[in-house]
């Protein structure tokens, strides 16, 4: 088990935001000690950030539950170490209706976020390969989420058939938000909400309610 010490004042910086509930510490405890381990072999995350895993990745990545409360079916893409898809289904390991669907294509991250979910109990399932290849095999979901993945008109078109169907997008952003919606636009025509990051003073979240691609007379 991870020593708590380790993590010092970062933990209670996250845990003084509210968004992590006393029943999930258990867990992400063990998978912040997975990913402190797993670091060694593989790099999971940016070496700087680990001193603050807790406020960089654990809370920022709880924060986006609240922006859709109600949501059953999460389908995070590009997940990497888990981020922000894996916290999330450790948050709602017991929500019987909740699944989250964690997309990644490198094979040794996919075995990371496999160990993690054995370990916790997260309610997670990992989905091996290109997002292009996975996405269609998936169905409908509630919300599609993408972290630190890619420019926000390549996540519209990677998730452009979710999005126009109903799902909405929930995508970490940071201050070059405004210019990646100012060429997303020149494609699409977007319906969203901007939320600041409760995490990042620099950050803010981009929801994505209704996406619909521009008529063939646009510009």
């Amino acid at each position: 088990m991870l020593n708590k010490n380790s993590t010092g004042g970062d933990r209670a910086a996250a845990l003084s935001l509210g968004l992590i509930p006393d029943g999930a510490l258990s867990a992400l405890d063990i998978y912040v000690d997975l990913l402190r381990r797993w670091q060694d072999v593989k790099n999971l995350v940016g070496p700087r950030t680990l001193d603050h895993v807790w406020t960089r990745h654990i809370a920022d990545s709880a924060q986006l539950l609240p922006l859709a409360p109600t949501a059953r079916k999460w389908i995070d893409i590009g997940s990497g170490a888990g981020f922000p898809g894996l916290v999330l289904a450790i948050l709602l390991r017991n929500r019987e209706d909740g699944e989250v669907h964690l997309v990644e294509s490198n094979s040794r991250k996919c075995a990371f976020l496999r160990a993690v979910s054995r370990e916790t109990g997260a309610r997670a399932q990992v989905h091996a390969g290109r997002i292009e290849d996975v996405l269609p095999s998936l169905g409908q979901a509630d919300v599609l989420t993408a972290r630190a993945l890619a420019p926000l008109t390549d996540l519209l078109d990677l998730g452009k058939d979710l999005l126009r169907t109903g799902a909405i997008g929930v995508f970490p952003k940071g201050q070059d938000l405004e210019a990646e919606l100012t060429v997303a636009a020149k494609s699409w025509n977007i319906d969203y909400d901007i939320v600041p990051s409760v995490t990042d003073p620099q950050g803010r979240i981009c929801i994505v309610r209704q996406l619909r691609e521009h008529g063939p007379d646009h510009g």
